[in-house]
């Protein structure tokens, strides 16, 4: 895995968790410096919302805090956490749907790009729509979409995450790659002038 400068060079990630486990503070700071943006951008690209991610990743690390004693060694830490914001994201969809209807509001930045004006204004719109294609998938097809694509995960670590066999991965990602090709169909032309 991957070590953040956050992570001093004599101490490795389970070390880091050890003393979280001992009730350290500052170790438990470390940790949430290593993967907040992580957890912020699984949960950004799953909610279409800023403020919702921010939310989530707070919701995410305070359930962190109080159960990081029950992270068992064996397991990966990162695939642990992943399961904790798949479960966190559906409880706030499912919060949310029940006080305000679900619609994704994508925020794409306005990036600098090197073109044309027309050329950037299509890159945002052909964002914007896989953006919006994804956050109307449903939770269930959105969240392993979103660690394969997102954090690259493999199909057996998306498993672990959402604690589904490996059969249920690939039957969602393939559900998922269905509706966003469907969804997606009318950018065909947008991406044949991009190449």
């Amino acid at each position: 895995m991957e070590r953040l400068a956050i992570m001093s060079d004599r101490q490795t990630e389970a070390e880091i968790i050890a003393a979280c486990k001992q009730g350290d503070r500052d170790a438990f700071h470390d940790l949430f410096e290593t993967h907040k943006d992580r957890v912020f951008a699984i949960a950004f690209h799953y909610s279409g919302n800023e403020a919702t991610a921010r939310d989530v990743t707070q919701q995410v690390f305070l359930k962190l805090f109080g159960s990081i004693k029950q992270f068992n060694e064996d397991s990966q830490f990162t695939t642990w956490l992943y399961r904790i914001v798949a479960n966190t994201c559906a409880d706030e969809y499912r919060k949310r749907r029940r006080f305000v209807p679900f619609s994704p509001e994508i925020e794409v930045k306005t990036m600098v790009e090197k073109g044309s004006q027309e050329e950037s204004y299509r890159r945002r719109e052909i964002a914007a729509s896989v953006h919006g294609a994804i956050a109307e998938l449903t939770p269930k097809l959105r969240m392993p979409i979103l660690l394969k694509y997102v954090e690259g995960l493999s199909y057996d670590e998306i498993a672990e995450s959402l604690g589904v066999s490996i059969g249920t991965v690939s039957s969602r990602l393939n559900r998922g790659h269905k509706m966003l090709a469907r969804k997606l169909d009318h950018l065909r032309g947008n991406l044949a002038a991009e190449e």
